[in-house]
């Protein structure tokens, strides 16, 4: 399943990156990441990886995300793995002009229990809006400092 979700940022395209590329900001604008913690290489270069861990609903769900590509301020490109789903995720960013910005956010996921592929075929719909929820909450959090932090 394939999809593209966009967002226009009202912040010069330095300052948004600055915000988005800073992983202590993820609480601000990912409600359900309870934690998350550096497992190898460099934070935020090419090859490092990260483990993610959110609650949705009553589980935990562990997330691993690798970084594939990293020529900021332009894009970011990672795969996200977690039990029987493969995300692959390519960033662009542009500068409309000095004080807007635009993310690009290209989104393709591969699946491999039953109940993914099922859930992916009848509300392929949900996996969308979540990316889109994800790109609305950072808008919030970077223009006016809106925080879905609970600590």
């Amino acid at each position: 399943m394939k999809y593209i979700t966009e967002i226009i940022i009202q912040l010069p395209l330095s300052e948004f990156v600055k915000k988005l590329d800073n992983p202590d900001n993820m609480k601000h604008w990912q409600k359900d990441l309870i934690s998350y913690r550096q497992l190898k290489g460099n934070p935020g270069e090419e090859g490092a990886q990260m483990e993610l861990i959110y609650k949705m609903g009553k589980r935990e769900l562990i997330m691993i995300e690798t970084i594939l590509k990293r020529n900021m301020p332009h894009e970011f490109h990672a795969t996200y793995d977690a039990k029987d789903v493969h995300n692959i995720q390519k960033n662009y960013f542009k500068a409309i002009d000095e004080n807007t910005s635009k993310w690009i956010s290209e989104s393709e996921f591969e699946f491999n229990g039953i109940f993914m592929k099922l859930m992916a075929f009848f509300m392929p719909g949900i996996f969308k809006k979540q990316s889109l929820k994800y790109l609305k909450d950072f808008k919030a959090f970077a223009e006016q400092g809106t925080s879905l932090s609970q600590s």
